[in-house]
């Protein structure tokens, strides 16, 4: 009997380019960012056809084999976040109301969106390379707000990611210093479109 070959259909870079003119985060840096999102659209289709190619081998027992499979969620998170990040932006943002369906939302978990502003950015302002991710319980639909490192450590099993801000320093460095990492929080949300983060919430 003849055995099938394993089926994988490449990952397609997403366009990002109508991002231009975003408050307080230029242009340079933007071209910069989405170079990187695009090395890890690239090495997570490099990764799963190397995968792939080892598995159809019957190599899928041997060391090689087993740092790839632990690289690829670095590179797929990667990949993923930048796209939810991305995504969540506009060119001069909108506004979150009390009223929305986030905004309630929000208010169920915290006392105020001010509340949960502060604290989603005192968490983007942790010490080290990161996320700063509102995520969303898909079984209680409760919003919670989290620090993940290296895109794969610190994701909830799950948890839906509704906000996303990347706070690693390729994020803003061209734009403001280290030290200044709380200039670039708020020049985020000054570029956050609110209507696309609402969207990704769970009925």
């Amino acid at each position: 009997m003849l055995q099938q070959k394993i089926q994988y259909k490449p990952y397609a870079e997403k366009d990002f380019s109508s991002l231009k003119g975003l408050t307080g985060i230029s242009d340079k840096t933007l071209e910069i960012h989405l170079g990187l999102y695009s090395g890890y659209v690239k090495n997570t289709n490099i990764l799963n056809e190397q995968i792939i190619e080892l598995t159809e081998q019957g190599k899928t027992g041997t060391p090689v084999y087993s740092e790839l499979k632990r690289r690829y969620g670095f590179e797929y998170n990667g990949m993923r976040l930048h796209e939810y990040y991305f995504g969540n932006l506009k060119p001069g943002g909108s506004e979150l109301k009390d009223t929305s369906k986030l905004g309630n939302a929000i208010q169920q978990v915290y006392s105020s969106i001010e509340v949960w502003k502060n604290d989603f950015s005192k968490v983007g302002s942790m010490r080290g390379v990161g996320w700063s991710i509102l995520f969303q319980d898909p079984f209680t639909k409760t919003l919670s707000n989290h620090w993940i490192t290296l895109h794969e450590e610190g994701n909830v099993a799950g948890f839906v990611p509704i906000l996303v801000m990347d706070v690693w320093e390729h994020a803003f460095l061209l734009d403001y210093k280290p030290a200044e990492r709380p200039k670039y929080i708020e020049a985020f949300f000054s570029n956050v479109d609110w209507s696309a983060v609402e969207s990704r919430l769970l009925a």
